[in-house]
């Protein structure tokens, strides 16, 4: 899923290992701060694909009642 959590997660690594190799702490932890924002993000589009399912089942049974 090429959403905007999957490119936070990835500009987080980079920026990790940009601060890793320079020696930049601050870099090194915003890297860490923008994989953790993907990971939210990421969760985010789960639950509401989940319960996009959920309506979905609700409703063909319903539709298949009558």
């Amino acid at each position: 899923m090429a959403d905007n959590g999957a490119m936070d997660k990835l500009k987080g690594k980079a920026k990790e290992l940009a601060g890793k190799v320079t020696g930049d702490k601050r870099t090194e932890t915003e890297g860490k701060t923008d994989q953790v924002k993907g990971d939210a993000k990421g969760a985010v589009g789960e639950v509401k694909d989940r319960a996009a399912g959920v309506k979905d089942s609700l409703t063909d049974k319903k539709d298949d009642a009558k």
